[in-house]
């Protein structure tokens, strides 16, 4: 079980070259987290109590990243699912929570979240693709962690949930675009809560003490 208190707490951040690790691990501290190991060892990810998986650039990129370090998927199915230890994907590390991502054909994600990752798409040219910038953060179903506000998006693929109670909040871009999926102990979000200044933060810190 995770300890209480996001100072003792062991946080995994999950380094497998796909993430912007330097400003979320400074977000994470900023936010209150005081034992960060940065780390690409399954053990320490397996032995963690609460575990982030950051990520930037492609869907099949980062899966094939992530799948390259030996027994490191198979870490966190057993830290995140059968542990039920407090997990957050940020971004790309949000979507390959999916069953699978289309980016450059089809590719299987980790399957925790049923659902396809797929490009967006833009109703007419003021729509800009990729989704970048400011924007709101609406709620579609009530989560300790998930508040109204505005962060910072940057993405040009969206999350597409099987179930809808696994949809927690979205966003407005030539429709409405998932912000926000979570079920149990999961938690990924499509906005990048390092940059996310003061509304960022407070999701941040919020996670750190989340007990699912």
């Amino acid at each position: 079980m995770a300890s209480r208190g996001a100072a003792s707490d062991r946080l995994a951040l999950i380094d497998y070259g796909a993430g912007n690790l330097h400003s979320v691990e400074n977000a994470l501290r900023a936010a209150g987290a005081g034992n960060i190991l940065v780390t690409a060892d399954p053990a320490v990810a397996a032995a963690a109590d609460r575990i982030v998986l950051p990520g930037v650039g492609a869907f099949a990129n980062c899966m094939g990243a992530l799948s390259a370090i030996p027994g490191m998927v198979e870490a966190l199915d057993e830290a995140v699912i059968r542990n039920a230890r407090p997990f957050l994907g940020i971004c790309v590390g949000m979507q390959l929570m999916a069953t699978a991502g289309e980016e450059f054909g089809r590719h299987e994600g980790l399957g925790w979240i049923p659902g396809t990752v797929a490009k967006m798409d833009s109703p007419n040219e003021s729509i800009r693709i990729p989704h970048m910038g400011w924007n709101d953060v609406r709620i579609e179903r009530d989560h300790p962690l998930i508040e109204s506000g505005e962060a910072y998006f940057l993405h040009s693929f969206a999350f597409h949930t099987d179930d809808p109670a696994d949809l927690l909040a979205t966003t407005e871009h030539g429709g409405a675009i998932t912000a926000a999926v979570g079920r149990a102990n999961m938690l990924g979000v499509q906005f990048h809560p390092e940059k996310s200044q003061a509304y960022g933060l407070g999701f941040l810190a919020r996670f750190l003490e989340w007990q699912p």
